[in-house]
């Protein structure tokens, strides 16, 4: 029988760490969407920034300017966070991402500003695109998601109470395209199942194909 959210049963809150510009985090953001409309789950999405995480380490050549660039639309959600709450970034991502993504709007000032106005949030929150007024608050977020997982992986990351009621939190899952309906809901029940169990720490392949996002 599939399962079904129901008003009778409390939603588990799932907390997802997110860079804008991450593809892969892109597809699982879908995904967990689709996961809530099959089983009690709430995501609640949180900010943490690729540039934070790569600072420091020798960062491929076709990479490089997306590291400089990427500060921009972080601290423009954290900003977002900071001054309106934590419920605007579900929409302000989904805004980002589908722009960056799917209508190859890059990271600059003009996505960012489209992005606000979709939401209706200010326009002057582009402003500290380009400054660190809020980078502490960044890191803050960052390695609230990060720390849990250790330092080998980048975004996705996922917090989730497990059977226990103890915090368990990983990086994943990378797939492409994101499964939807029932699928996506059968693909979290073994993720769940799989982070949940004491000492399960990796199951991976190479990857076949690029980032899917129809």
């Amino acid at each position: 029988m599939t399962s079904t959210p129901s008003s009778q049963q409390a939603e588990t809150a799932v907390d997802m760490w997110f860079d804008p510009r991450c593809p892969w985090a892109w597809i699982t953001s879908r995904w967990l969407l689709e996961v809530e409309q099959t089983r009690s789950i709430e995501t609640r999405f949180h900010v943490m920034s690729l540039s934070v995480l790569n600072e420091g380490r020798e960062v491929p050549e076709k990479y490089r300017q997306g590291q400089i660039d990427g500060w921009g639309c972080v601290r423009v959600c954290i900003a977002a966070e900071e001054r309106y709450g934590t419920e605007v970034l579900r929409p302000l991502y989904n805004a980002m991402g589908t722009r960056i993504h799917h209508e190859k709007g890059g990271l600059g000032r003009d996505m960012m500003l489209a992005a606000l106005a979709d939401v209706g949030l200010p326009a002057e929150l582009v402003e500290v695109a380009d400054t660190t007024e809020y980078d502490k608050e960044l890191r803050l977020s960052h390695h609230a998601g990060m720390d849990p997982v250790g330092s080998e992986v980048g975004t996705p990351v996922i917090h989730v109470p497990g059977a226990d009621g103890e915090l368990i939190a990983f990086f994943g899952p990378v797939v492409s395209p994101a499964p939807c309906g029932e699928a996506a809901g059968r693909l979290w029940d073994a993720v769940l199942a799989m982070a949940d169990t004491d000492g399960f720490f990796e199951l991976k392949r190479t990857r076949d194909r690029d980032a899917i996002f129809s």
